[in-house]
This record gives structure tokens, sequence and C-alpha cells, in this order.
């Protein structure tokens, strides 16, 4: 068997430290030369061996303070079953997700709303030319007491947005919904799109993640009941070591099951020992 390269046992070596507490969430590891003398390596293996441990979420580079321990960050295990829930109806609002009924999210930003110029993935899902300008809901939220979870962008077709204005108005989560249905869209419809991404630096530094840590990027559009075009897309970008995606698979026809007899038994009669 070949030797494993220095990089990586020195990887595993601060992964154990990291984890058995010797630094704890918040502090600094140290400082490249320290290391490179405690373990008798270049500076280039104690570099690659760091840029591996932030892939993995457990460390992150600043200007300012040097090499950080994150805290360990809780996963969340998110059914994506067709569902989207309802908030009290006085307060009006959907949730959709990784938001559980009842359960308190906070945010990390003050929400805000801004006429941007579209980048390409949104206008191809709105159906409008990339760059043109459109208005965004921007949030970055996640469960009280969890570090970032999600970094959302909300845009709005041009023409739905000078329809209703009030979408540009704070309102309940998920309230603009509401308005776009007011304004003869309702009931929309919705579909979904997932695919893994690396994070930019802006979004990399709202969700305080590395910018080597891929992030999984949900895409959902809403569709007009009256034109059946797209009149919103929401993408939401999470943290990849934050989140599990889980699918309910069903039986189609094809795949009834069938009880199977032993050799010379007979069939429906067989039963597991």
């Amino acid at each position: 068997m070949a030797p494993r390269e220095k990089y990586r046992e020195i990887a595993d070596d601060l992964r154990r430290r990291i984890r058995e507490g010797e630094w704890p969430p918040g502090e600094t590891i140290p400082k490249m030369v320290r290391l490179s003398n405690e373990y008798q390596a270049a500076r280039g293996s104690i570099a690659r061996a760091v840029r591996e441990l932030e892939a993995e979420g457990l460390l992150l580079s600043t200007q300012r303070r040097g090499t950080v321990v994150l805290a360990q960050r809780p996963r969340r295990r998110v059914s994506r079953a067709p569902r989207v829930y309802k908030r009290r109806l006085r307060e009006g609002g959907y949730s959709f997700g990784a938001t559980a009924p009842g359960e308190v999210w906070v945010n990390h930003i003050t929400p805000f709303r801004s006429l941007e110029p579209i980048p390409d993935r949104a206008a191809e899902l709105l159906g409008v030319p990339p760059g043109t300008l459109v208005l965004r809901r921007r949030r970055v939220t996640s469960p009280e007491g969890e570090p970032p979870f999600g970094l959302s962008d909300s845009w709005i077709h041009p023409e739905v947005a000078a329809e209703a204005p009030e979408v540009a108005e704070q309102g309940p989560p998920g309230g603009y919904l509401d308005v776009i249905e007011a304004a003869g869209h309702g009931p929309l419809a919705w579909h979904e799109i997932t695919r893994a991404r690396t994070a930019n630096k802006e979004e990399a530094n709202l969700l305080k993640i590395p910018d080597e840590l891929p992030i999984v990027e949900l895409c959902r559009v809403s569709v007009s009941a009256s034109s059946g075009k797209p009149v919103e897309v929401t993408m939401t970008i999470v943290p990849s070591d934050r989140i599990e995606v889980v699918a309910h698979v069903e039986r189609d026809a094809s795949a009834v099951y069938e009880v199977l007899s032993p050799p010379g038994g007979r069939p429906g009669h067989y039963k597991e020992p």
C-alpha cells in the first residue's frame, strides 16, 4: 500500500484535535509557521490540510483573525414531499421546505427589497432576459439559536411588480405570494429544481461558510393560474453540511409486491423463518 500523502495525515490529526476540543469553536488554530514546525512539514502541506478542513466546514480563514474553528453546524433532514403550509390566516404567507409548522425562525440580516440585474439562472427560470432589472427580496434565516441556514433571493416578474406594487412591502414571511395571487394569478402552482454548486464570496460571507464548501441550491418557481407562466422565482442556497434532502419513494403498478413460494411449497403460504 502506498504511503498516505503528508497533508492528509496532518488533516486527520488537526480534525482529531478539533473534535477533542483542543481548540474550541471561535478560537484560532496556530499559525502556519508554528504548525509547519510542529508537524515537520512544508507550509504547502499545512495549507492544503487546512483547506481540506475548510471544505468540511470545520475551519474558516479570515483576514483579521486567522483560521477560526467553527461551531458544529446542526444538520436538518428536509423532506421534499410536495407540501406547502399556510401560516395563520390573519397573518397570511406561505411556508415551504425546511420550516416546520410552529417552528421559530430568525433573520441574520434585515430583510430588504431592491431592484437588481437578475442573474442568468434566475432569469432563465423567470422567463426574462439576463440582466433585466427585477425586484429582489433577500433574507438570511435559520431556526432560532442556529447559525445561518439559508440565503434566499426571491425575484418577482417586472409585470407582476407593476400590477401589484405591494409585493415590495415587508409583510409576513411569504406574504408577498398572497399579494401575487390576489392580483389575479391565484392559485399559484409550484415546482422545484435542486442542484449543487459553489458559493460566490458574497454568498459565503452571508452564510458564514468557507468559500470551498459546496452549497445546495433549491429553486422554487411560482406559476400563475391565469397565464401558466412563471411570476416569481425563489433561489435558496443552503450549506451542504447543513441539509439532508429526503424524497419519499412510491411504488409504481409495475412494482407490485408478490409473495413467492419456496421450492415444493404453495404460493401465498411461504413465511420467512
